[in-house]
């Protein structure tokens, strides 16, 4: 039996939560400006499966190692930090090559797997979802299903947050279209959003697990 406490309040924080500006809002922007609205919208997609695993993660107390191992939580944040920087260098570097075209020849499963990673290699999703998810499970019900109530509000704060990275990819996407027929802007375009990539994998390297 699924037992959520305080539904409202947990959807409320969850759009204000999804909303605030932070690393997928920027990878997703980042992604959709420089290479199209197609790869802001991949980008979203691949964005939302890591979240979707450490939801599962979370439903099964898998991210309780996370907590309790600092080897495996270093282990995967700077991974996750060094695939950022990588993704940002090799943005910076391809600037001097991008053309609009671009995003109608882009490898849809390579963004799609690049989006992914960003998000599956970032510890901090685990421990918000498990620190977040309980605080909404009616444990006071002797028949609630703990494990399937975490995997329904999971799904439910999955699929809020790409609803708002699809409208944001989309529109930044279709922006970037008058933005990126010009050549020296859209380098500049290029090499801002590198910057912003390696920006976000020197922030994730220093993040703590409290």
């Amino acid at each position: 039996m699924i037992g959520i406490k305080d539904f409202g309040l947990f959807f409320t924080l969850s759009w204000v939560l999804i909303v605030s500006p932070g690393p997928d809002i920027i990878y997703v922007v980042t992604r959709s400006i420089s290479l199209g609205k197609k790869a802001g919208i991949l980008s979203s997609l691949g964005v939302t499966l890591g979240i979707l695993i450490y939801a599962l993660f979370a439903s099964f107390g898998l991210s309780m190692v996370l907590k309790t191992s600092g080897m495996v939580f270093l282990g995967i944040k700077y991974t996750g930090a060094a695939y950022l920087i990588y993704l940002g260098i090799k943005t910076i570097i391809e600037g001097k090559k991008f053309e609009f075209e671009k995003e109608r020849n882009i490898n849809n499963n390579r963004i799609f797997i690049q989006g992914f990673l960003s998000n599956v290699f970032n510890p901090k999703v685990a421990l918000f979802f498990m620190a977040f998810l309980p605080q909404f499970v009616n444990i006071k019900n002797a028949n609630t299903n703990s494990m399937l109530t975490l995997m329904v509000l999971g799904l439910i704060l999955a699929f809020c947050g790409l609803t708002f990275l699809l409208i944001i990819g989309y529109f930044s996407g279709y922006f970037s279209k008058y933005l990126l027929r010009n050549s020296k802007i859209s380098q500049r375009l290029q090499y801002l959003s590198g910057l912003i990539l390696i920006d976000l994998g020197i922030r994730l390297s220093f993040l703590k697990r409290s």
